[in-house]
């Protein structure tokens, strides 16, 4: 069974349908990590980030404080925001718009020169069930929401920006065994009195000839100026040559957390 951030119609469940499988929707990202820690399901699905909002603190402070989980997979969706309303509804009939926060800020210029005034749902599938039957409010979401409630797109791909896509991870209780084509994903903190401490860890990487896929800085949540750091970089961490960066980096960081190796999307 996979877990994932529900309900159904959202951008999560899309990305779980392509794990195959039973899907169960859950309400928060920490009660689907929660269904994995417990062995209530197999695999969770979550979002973790998006090409234009950036990361999912959510995800990443419940990764790295709450749950001792391990990233099985990633998945990359485009996302293609589209205006959802009632069958026959026009443009001009619109007063109120609603969906995610994230969706909203990601149609921020639509919404703006349309004078629709914009207001925040739990998910995109929530939003599109919440204006079923009032033709002056419509929904920001996938195709999908518009199918399971029996609603219309007036308006395809609204979002400011075409490159849009999001980031799931797929997170389990096992590492995904070596592929060859594969990432690893840690954290880690620094000593906060000694200078130049993350460009010493970050020189292990170059040392080495290891790319860094990504680098994400969140609060520790031990006091201002005090920082986790998220690190994506090629290899898998069974591999020789990333056994012996974890180590150093191990040896001269104040944290550190293997969140786990995947094959690269």
């Amino acid at each position: 069974m996979i877990s994932f951030l529900g309900p159904k119609g959202t951008f999560t469940h899309e990305a779980a349908n392509m794990m195959g499988g039973e899907l169960i929707p859950y309400c928060t990202i920490p009660a689907v990590l929660e269904s994995v820690a417990s062995n209530e399901t197999s695999y969770g699905v979550v979002p973790i980030e998006n090409s234009i909002e950036g990361p999912v603190g959510i995800t990443l402070d419940s990764l790295a404080h709450k749950f001792d989980l391990k990233i099985f997979k990633e998945i990359i969706i485009p996302i293609n925001q589209n205006l959802i309303v009632n069958p026959g509804c026009k443009l001009e009939d619109i007063e109120d718009v609603y969906s995610h926060s994230q969706a909203i800020s990601q149609c921020q210029e639509f919404i703006s020169e349309n004078k629709i005034q914009p207001h925040y749902a739990v998910s995109t599938a929530n939003a599109a069930k919440s204006i079923i039957g009032d033709k002056s409010k419509a929904a920001i979401g996938n195709r999908k929401a518009a199918e399971l409630y029996g609603l219309e797109i007036l308006k395809a791909n609204i979002q400011d920006t075409d490159n849009n896509e999001t980031r799931f991870v797929v997170v389990s209780n096992e590492c995904h065994k070596p592929t060859g084509n594969d990432k690893t994903s840690i954290i880690f903190s620094i000593y906060e009195d000694r200078p130049g401490e993350l460009y010493k860890i970050l020189g292990i990487f170059q040392k080495n000839n290891i790319n860094l896929t990504k680098i994400e800085s969140r609060p520790s949540k031990k006091g201002l100026g005090k920082y986790l750091f998220f690190v994506d970089f090629y290899g898998h961490k069974d591999d020789d040559v990333i056994k012996s960066i974890i180590n150093e980096i191990d040896e001269n960081t104040y944290f550190l957390k293997v969140l786990g190796s995947f094959p690269e999307f």
